[in-house]
């Protein structure tokens, strides 16, 4: 059964950069039953634009007769800081000025995301969890809460992600940053203020979620056409539908986090962080990801100890791991039968 809640705290809540948020909701889902042993519960990290429901995303994953089913597991999900679906953003009120945060709204890194989701599973009353699983923003949030707290999880499954976001993905992100600027009405304090940007931002980061092939798979030109093609429509599509429902203040916060990533910061290198990591993990990437390209996911799984990595071939590019539902669920059911085997041998 889904359950769609709001976790509110109301301690002041102290950021990476110094900042604070003065109190947080968090709008998360549960599905399924807490067993009474506390040992079935499955956390699931969003990407970028997602919502707390990832049976909405994620439905080849999440749900009744899917790998990861409420029958046996306890699904939990919450919305991050910043994005636009019941959590504190910027278009929540700030309550010292009682009015709307706009562009006052602070900068969030991926750490604050996870000591957020750290004082939502405390009072969720969860002390060990099944399953840590994230893709591309997600897969950063996972990653370093495996890394903050290597205790609480015992398996950790990535698809798409890195240990640091790359100057290429910073690139991607400031232009879409760029473009929601460069709107007219970003300037104003108003809920709708830099929504055609964003449209036109939406448009630039569906080129990296793709790719070559896909393209010209999916929106292929007809012969002898000169104009109105099928790339053209698309384009403009998934910039209508992304102004349907977020809002540019999200957007443009939630792509500066993605910029902080970097698991290594204050903990000496990279390797260094990413070798704390003490639950058994499977990295998953996608052959023709051009956004996050595999080598960035075998970084990963090289420093973690005893961690696998396995790729996927696929030409979706980027957005696989929202695609290939039955070939991830065949990594991870082979990824689990074999350190199975090991502990019945």
């Amino acid at each position: 059964m889904l359950n769609h809640q709001v976790f509110k705290y109301e301690t002041p809540f102290q950021l990476e950069n110094g900042d604070w948020l003065p109190e947080f909701e968090l709008a998360y889902t549960t599905y399924g039953v807490l067993n009474e042993e506390k040992d079935n519960v499955v956390w699931v990290c969003h990407a970028f634009t997602g919502n707390s429901n990832p049976s909405d995303w994620w439905s080849g994953m999440i749900g009744d007769k899917r790998l990861f089913n409420p029958n046996e597991h306890f699904v939990v999900c919450a919305n991050i800081l910043g994005s636009h679906y019941g959590s504190t953003n910027p278009l929540s009120i700030n309550p010292v000025t009682g009015e709307p945060y706009f562009h006052d709204f602070p900068f969030i890194s991926n750490r604050d995301v996870v000591n957020a989701f750290e004082i939502l599973k405390n009072h969720l009353g969860i002390d060990k969890i099944f399953t840590l699983l994230g893709g591309s923003l997600g897969g950063q949030h996972a990653l370093e809460w495996a890394i903050s707290h290597p205790d609480t999880f015992g398996q950790v499954i990535l698809f798409s992600t890195n240990a640091v976001h790359s100057p290429w993905g910073i690139a991607f992100n400031e232009s879409q940053r760029m473009a929601i600027e460069a709107d007219p009405t970003w300037s104003e304090r108003n809920a709708k203020a830099g929504m055609e940007g964003m449209k036109v931002a939406r448009s630039i980061a569906l080129i990296s979620y793709r790719n070559y092939e896909t393209y010209n798979r999916t929106q292929s030109r007809d012969e002898g056409q000169i104009d109105f093609f099928r790339a053209n429509t698309y384009q403009n599509y998934q910039g209508e539908k992304i102004q349907r429902r977020f809002s540019a203040f999200a957007y443009w916060t939630l792509s500066k986090m993605f910029d902080s990533h970097d698991v290594g910061r204050n903990r000496g290198s990279i390797q260094a962080a990413l070798n704390t990591v003490k639950a058994k993990c499977l990295v998953i990437g996608i052959t023709s990801d051009v956004l996050f390209p595999p080598v960035e996911q075998a970084f990963i799984a090289e420093h973690i100890p005893g961690a696998v990595y396995t790729e996927i071939d696929s030409t979706y590019g980027h957005d696989g791991f929202l695609i290939e539902f039955e070939a991830m669920t065949n990594a991870i059911l082979d990824w689990r039968k074999s350190f199975d085997t090991v502990l019945a041998g």
